[in-house]
């Protein structure tokens, strides 16, 4: 069995707002000088679950994929610390500014390139943008099945079993491999790689292709094929009022509340 777990490397979700500068002329977000970089917390989920699949069928092998500069090659050596097998950097400067279709058609055809993968496993979304698009694009231009949001995946005899989750519940959903499969919060903590896993990963092999070695013009990848379109990028402008309700007695205040809602249209 072939698994590929897709990683992104993003800012430390942890690190607060005021360490990101907006630039709205050029309509970008830039974090300041020595932001942490790390793998985005849904992907390392992502990583778990692959291992998981893998403590019950142990002759699977598991590929660690990353879209990005050089230095996304440190979330590749953290997931092949936690036991994943090996890695595949896709880097090239016609990758830079890649949206949701060009990093999906990107992952997509590196995918192709290793053949033969019966699993792919994404973070539900990216802890940067949310925009939760990757995972059902890849899997969109593979031509394959795809389930999102699992907290638990489990595959038998060909099949792949996902508990799914919804707004009120979870539901259990079986496709036919291969599929993709986004993996959501819910599946639990990842595990902490351990020293030995750690000391093997520098010893795990990490390929690194370009959109040539992909078969990918450069005008079809990253900004030059991107179909997203940002016509404005701010920091919203907060204008908050407070206003205090006379009244002898709560009741009164209570009434005098529902006045004002009702006035402002809101009740």
């Amino acid at each position: 069995m072939r698994i590929v777990v897709c990683v992104k490397q993003v800012p430390n979700p942890d690190i607060a707002a005021s360490q990101y500068r907006v630039d709205e002329q050029a309509r970008t977000v830039t974090p300041v000088a020595g932001v942490q970089w790390v793998m985005s917390p849904f992907d390392e989920q992502a990583v778990e679950a692959a291992l998981r699949i893998r403590e019950v069928h142990p002759a699977a092998k598991i590929t660690v994929m990353s879209l990005g500069p050089e230095r996304a090659r440190n979330v590749l050596k953290h997931g092949l610390a936690m036991g994943a097998d090996e890695g595949v950097l896709l880097t090239d400067t016609a990758f830079t500014d890649s949206d949701g279709y060009t990093t999906a058609l990107t992952l997509a055809a590196a995918i192709k390139k290793i053949g033969n993968v019966d699993l792919v496993l994404t973070g539900r979304q990216a802890a940067d943008w949310d925009s939760g698009v990757v995972g059902a694009g890849v899997g969109e231009l593979l031509g394959v099945p795809v389930i999102s949001c699992a907290k638990e995946v489990r595959i038998e005899d060909g099949v792949v079993r996902v508990e799914r989750v919804l707004d009120d519940g979870t539901e259990i959903i079986e496709v036919p491999l291969p599929a993709v499969v986004t993996v959501s919060n819910e599946l639990g903590a990842p595990r902490t790689p351990s020293l030995r896993e750690t000391m093997r990963a520098a010893r795990k092999p990490v390929a690194a292709w370009s959109a040539s070695d992909l078969g990918l013009a450069a005008d079809a990848v990253g900004a030059a094929g991107a179909r997203r379109v940002v016509e404005r990028m701010f920091i919203p402008v907060k204008q908050n009022r407070c206003e205090l309700v006379a009244g002898s007695s709560p009741e009164e205040q209570a009434a005098g509340l529902a006045l004002r809602l009702r006035e402002a249209k809101l009740i």
